[in-house]
């Protein structure tokens, strides 16, 4: 990543996938970001697109969320990658939530959240799935607050 990421969420849409993506760089070491990020129980308290975690974020591990996308709807999720500090991966069938943290040599950390979705049978349903935009650009910058603050 050439360019300093600025947090504003983006999508790119094929026939048969989604890809969003958001990147925001934070004045935190990794170790609090992963903190934040495996604390499932601690997700509401700091960030507002979240509901409810159930469960446990560890490796193979199953979990439950439920987001202000559609709060009446359960995600049940997988933790496919626990790589700590810098890569958690969640997801179901349909796709994958990934989590990268990277130390920048000054002891920040670049954040990218990346959620692809997509199959053979995406077309027929792709129009029922609102944006991700707000809600990650929202996520971003609630963690980058977060962190911040866990940090001084």
């Amino acid at each position: 990543m050439s360019e300093t990421p600025q947090g504003t969420a983006t999508t790119m849409s094929k026939t048969f996938s989604r890809e969003t993506r958001v990147a925001t760089t934070i004045d935190a070491p990794p170790s609090t970001i992963w903190r934040l990020l495996t604390d499932a129980k601690g997700y509401p308290t700091w960030n507002s697109t979240v509901v409810s975690v159930n469960g446990e974020i560890a490796p193979s591990s199953k979990i439950e969320l439920v987001s202000t996308l559609d709060s009446n709807r359960t995600f049940k999720l997988k933790v496919k990658e626990f790589q700590a500090p810098t890569k958690l991966a969640w997801g179901d069938a349909l796709g994958t939530r990934t989590y990268t943290i990277t130390e920048t040599n000054d002891g920040r950390s670049i954040f990218e959240m990346v959620e692809k979705i997509g199959g053979p049978v995406f077309p027929l349903f792709a129009s029922k799935i609102p944006s991700f935009d707000a809600s990650f650009t929202q996520f971003a910058a609630d963690l980058k607050a977060a962190a911040e603050k866990a940090g001084q």
